[in-house]
């Protein structure tokens, strides 16, 4: 026959259950840290943190990270810089040397991850799968940058494949409008180069 529990004993079990979630709570942080991993980007402007989002474009952030990991963004530059637009940096060193790269990635931009100011996303070339290091900050709302379906049999409506965006700036905003106003000028076949380099002295995973 079932029993009703005593005033007692509801009052432990509720305190028992209370002191289990509390114990919880620290895990359940740590996971939801994990989950939404940070890069600082110490650059010689200051640093910009960017928080990434791997729930929405994994294979992109996976990419990122491991180009981190490998050191491969030490020592590169911003080698385009267009006021009102965008910052883009990642693939060249000073003397304008292209560092060797990964193989391409499949291109997430249809993500719901929209290319508004202060996200991070990844140049490519006209080619949509063809993103490896190289990525950008956008310093404004850049909404033609943004993933737009086409429609089926409709040859005016070809859509627009995007740019992925995987994360946003979350600390240095200010350092990225200091890049962004920088003074640039053509440096053999590149346009919008700073004229003075500003440099990534390292990119570190600090979450």
């Amino acid at each position: 026959m079932p029993t009703i529990p005593s005033k007692r004993n509801t009052i432990r079990a509720l305190f028992a259950g209370a002191l289990s979630a509390l114990v919880l709570l620290p895990a359940l942080a740590q996971t939801a840290e994990e989950a939404q991993p940070r890069v600082k980007l110490e650059t010689s402007q200051g640093d910009i943190v960017v928080e990434l989002a791997p729930q929405k474009a994994p294979k992109t952030v996976e990419n990122f990270l491991q180009y981190v990991n490998d050191k491969h963004y030490d020592g590169t530059i911003f080698h385009r810089v267009i006021d009102g637009f965008m910052i883009q940096g990642g693939g060249f060193t000073e003397d304008m040397v292209q560092k060797p790269v990964r193989a391409p990635i499949l291109l997430e931009s249809d993500n719901g991850l929209k290319n508004e100011r202060g996200t991070i996303a990844m140049a490519r070339t006209i080619v949509p799968n063809s993103a490896t290091s190289q990525f950008f900050i956008n310093v404004n709302n850049n909404t033609p940058l943004d993933y737009q379906p086409g429609t089926p049999g409709n040859p005016g409506n070809p859509g627009n494949p995007g740019y992925a965006v995987f994360g946003k700036v979350v600390e240095g905003m200010d350092v990225v409008d200091k890049i962004k106003a920088t003074q640039v000028a053509n440096k053999g076949m590149m346009e919008k180069v700073p004229v003075e380099a500003i440099t990534i002295i390292s990119a570190t995973k600090i979450q």
